[in-house]
């Protein structure tokens, strides 16, 4: 399960997943998201969690449970899916975006007792933990693009001055993919 699917680390946790043999689902925003996950990444299962409620999606793509989950949107999204967590789960959080701009504490479940029967695993992480592996990572992910197994996006704007819009994008989900700013 990957949250935050279509946007830029998402979308290729989902694919190196795909290619390490992984049932996929991902969790979008938009059906234009959802099918540029199901139709060019080819995840196994995707839903626009605007459009359909966590629990019956959880449910109807993920009848078994969720064994990994890489988390990149925290909030209600994650407190539901760690419901559907199995024994021995992984969770990885790499992002926590619908938090980002939170003045004060929020409140969610309390999650350690969930943890704690379910035997889970749940770790944070960013890039500059794996600073020593920037180099294999980016040849292997080379390889991977070159093979035709990875896929990349980019939703471009053009125009310095659109800078501030196009990062507050990101914040709304705009983007799909890698968000760049092209200056003219």
């Amino acid at each position: 399960m990957v949250s935050g699917a279509a946007g830029a680390v998402g979308n290729v946790a989902g694919q190196i997943a795909k290619i390490k043999g992984c049932r996929v689902v991902g969790i979008a925003g938009s059906d234009d998201k959802v099918n540029f996950l199901k139709e060019e990444l080819h995840f196994d299962g995707s839903f626009n969690y605007h459009r359909v409620g966590l629990e019956n999606a959880l449910k109807s793509e993920c009848p078994h449970g969720v064994d990994l989950y890489f988390d990149n949107v925290g909030g209600e999204i994650s407190d539901m899916v760690l419901q559907h967590i199995n024994r021995g789960a992984r969770i990885m959080i790499c992002g926590q975006i619908s938090q980002y701009n939170n003045t004060g504490t929020t409140l969610g479940p309390r999650i350690q007792p969930l943890l704690l029967t379910k035997s889970a695993l749940m770790q944070g992480f960013s890039a500059r933990n794996y600073s020593q592996l920037f180099d294999k990572g980016l040849e292997q992910l080379t390889i991977w693009l070159k093979e035709g197994k990875l896929v990349s996006r980019q939703t471009i704007i053009k125009g310095f001055e659109k800078l501030p819009a196009a990062f507050i994008g990101l914040f709304q989900g705009k983007n799909t993919g890698k968000c760049l700013v092209e200056i003219l």
